[in-house]
């Protein structure tokens, strides 16, 4: 009885789906029919635009393929109304089937259809006008492409429907038999069409009996000429494709436009020519990037705000809007990680991910798929798969917080302080390293790095780090082994890369972490465990700053006891800390977001609190970003902000201000809250 009711449900629901697109296919259809009225009228004048003859040949059989449809719907539309265990649908596939000589017409005249259509175009002035007009909704570029693609891509979808719902028709239901009738029929029709509009191929095709499927699909920023493109990529078991989601108008269903694609028997990540130009990244300065994150911070507390008040939609609708295009460029700025991919008969292409781990991962998925895949694809068949693309991916919306659902997590804000203690399971010694990337806005960043553990197969780290989370869910580890030797590095991407040994992630969730204590973990990769331990700090009581009683030292004592005491103006930490990160950090990425070895940074706190005269020493053999580490921390310990407590609300008042669009005082202010009022 379940099976029974879910099967009609099933069946009500794929039907529903059919009356959706065939709605979309007759209003596709009427576009086309549109411009044959005026054309026919002006015909039996004395200035015809085009002949009969010519209007006959370019619209072949549209009109009869709009009947056909619009009897299908007609018919089926009051069916799925009332829906029942007894309705059947199947005389309605069965007719439709039958009817597919229309098509085979219309594909047979396809090729004189276009060729009349572009010759009309060139000699007739007027006619490509008319082609253009908005009110005639049709162009030469829209005859080229939706005249063939339309009306095939039509019967494949019905194809792909009508296996879905004989899955779930019951053998002993009377439709059972005539939808396998229309499918028998569809099938053929399609297979003889597809061997006619392909020209004979050389290459193997997709072994028999073995379906294109989908493997992996998500949004990536490729590199075109030097600016950053928003693109949707997708692997099939036999190629990669790089989509473009099209402009959506007046609410119409999503729609992708394919920019280019590698059979994977072709795709390789080296360089085909090594003398080949690797492109430069334009990267966008982290000052400017974290303008965006205060704005995006900014406008989603308005949201909240609004939200409380119960203010009026369209405030918020208006908000949102913002909210979205800092998203959207924030996502499309921050990446600056190249991933490669190149075609061995010529082109090569450049991604920007964040992420190491998604581009392992990307990488990993695409050598084991090359391993098995044959390939051949029609143009006909490129088209049909770049429109199943909405149908088939799996990520529907661009990796923004705004498109979250709002019972999904909001992630965690604060500080995890992770330790990264030891692994094991490596086979052979070598020289290795963890780094540590979390979700923040979205997307994954790279956030700390361990030392190198040299010669080893069971490294002990033992390194602390904080890290800042801003909405984070997920923790991830990258196991490396680093390569000294320059003859043995990978070569890939045209760049030298240390090489990935394995790499893992745990979910943060903020039950287990509300507790306050460390809590050990192991993540298992591929043979290899590593060790770590995690604590999390929320950010209200990371934000509160203790008052001390401290006089000696320099950390959580007055500035003013401080400079006075050393007779300068600004304490000697923060010159030593400054002159160091200039001296040699400028080509660091990330100074102040990258995290620096906590057990360094203590070291350095300790040396500065006794005045120790080996700091400069101590400093010149550390990471630059543990000395960024201990001057952030400096001024977090202060007792009282820089910008005291009683100017805060002047201040945050003018930022406020400042970070009006198109004020480049927005990066200042997000320095002086990160150093000033962490």
């Amino acid at each position: 009885g379940v099976n029974l009711e879910k099967g009609l449900e099933m069946r009500k629901w794929v039907l529903s789906g059919i009356l959706a697109s065939e709605e979309t296919y007759l209003s596709h259809l009427e576009a086309l029919l549109l411009p044959m009225k005026p054309l026919k009228a002006a015909a039996t004048t004395s200035q015809p635009v085009l002949t009969s003859q010519q209007i006959e040949t370019i619209f072949f059989k549209v009109p009869e393929l709009y009947e056909i449809h619009k009897e299908f719907y007609d018919g089926l539309f009051p069916r799925v109304q009332q829906w029942s265990h007894q309705q059947r649908v199947g005389d309605l596939f069965q007719k439709l089937a039958s009817q597919l000589g229309v098509y085979r017409a219309f594909v047979d005249n396809y090729e004189v259809a276009m060729e009349t259509a572009e010759k009309c175009c060139q000699a007739n002035a007027q006619f490509a006008e008319i082609s253009e007009v908005p009110l005639f909704y049709v162009s030469i570029a829209f005859f080229s492409t939706a005249l063939l693609y339309k009306p095939v891509d039509r019967v494949t979808r019905s194809t792909l429907v009508l296996h879905d719902l004989l899955k779930h028709t019951p053998v002993s239901h009377p439709d059972h038999p005539l939808l396998q009738d229309a499918l028998r029929i569809s099938q053929n029709f399609l297979s003889s069409i597809n061997e006619e509009i392909t020209p004979r191929r050389q290459s193997m095709t997709v072994k028999k009996g073995e379906h294109r499927q989908l493997l992996k699909d998500s949004f990536m920023v490729e590199l075109v000429e030097g600016a950053r493109k928003l693109r949707h990529v997708f692997l099939f078991t036999d190629l990669f494709l790089c989509a473009k989601l099209k402009k959506q108008i007046g609410g119409k269903s999503q729609q992708y436009d394919c920019k280019w694609y590698i059979p994977l028997t072709d795709l390789s990540f080296q360089m085909v020519d090594e003398s080949e130009a690797v492109p430069n990244i334009p990267l966008v300065p982290d000052e400017e990037l974290d303008a965006m994150k205060i704005k995006i911070s900014q406008i989603k507390n308005d949201i909240q705000r609004e939200k409380r008040a119960n203010k009026g939609s369209k405030v918020i609708e208006r908000l949102k809007k913002k909210l979205s295009e800092q998203e959207s460029l924030l996502l499309l700025m921050s990446p600056n990680m190249a991933f490669r991919v190149h075609n061995r008969n010529g082109k090569s292409y450049t991604f920007l991910i964040s992420s190491d781990y998604e581009r392992a991962e990307w990488r990993e998925n695409i050598r084991e798929q090359q391993k098995k895949c044959d390939f051949s694809l029609t143009s006909v068949e490129l088209q049909m798969l770049t429109n199943s693309c909405v149908k088939l991916q799996t990520v529907h919306n661009i990796p923004l917080t705004i498109n979250k659902e709002d019972d999904e997590s909001p992630g965690l804000y604060g500080f995890l302080n992770v330790i990264v203690h030891s692994a094991t399971g490596f086979k052979q010694s070598s020289n290795l390293y963890c780094t540590l990337e979390v979700d923040s806005f979205g997307y994954f960043v790279n956030k700390a790095k361990t030392r190198v553990y040299r010669d080893t197969t069971e490294p002990n780290w033992n390194e602390e780090f904080e890290i800042e989370l801003e909405g984070s869910q997920t923790l991830r580890i990258l196991c490396y082994e680093k390569c000294y030797n320059k003859m043995k590095l990978t070569k890939e991407d045209g760049e030298s890369t240390d090489r990935i040994m394995g790499k893992g992630q745990i979910q943060l969730d903020p039950q287990a972490l509300q507790d306050k204590d460390w809590q050990r973990t192991v993540i298992s990769m591929n043979g290899v465990e590593v060790k770590l331990s995690v604590k999390f700090t929320s950010r209200e009581f990371s934000l509160k700053r203790m008052p001390s009683r401290k006089q000696t030292g320099v950390f959580g004592v007055k500035i003013a006891i401080v400079t006075k005491r050393e007779r300068s103006k600004v304490p000697y930490i923060v010159r030593q800390c400054v002159e160091e990160i200039e001296r040699r950090g400028m080509e660091e990425v990330g100074i102040y977001r990258v995290s620096g070895v906590a057990t360094d940074i203590q070291a350095l706190k300790a040396a500065f609190d006794v005045n120790n005269k080996d700091v400069s020493v101590m400093m010149s053999e550390m990471d630059v970003n543990a000395i960024a580490g201990t001057l952030k921390l400096y001024f977090r310990e202060l007792p009282e902000p820089l910008f005291t407590d009683e100017l805060y609300p002047n201040f945050a008042e003018g930022i406020e201000k400042s970070c009006r669009p198109g004020n480049h005082a927005q990066w200042f202010g997000f320095y002086v809250f990160v150093l000033i009022f962490p």
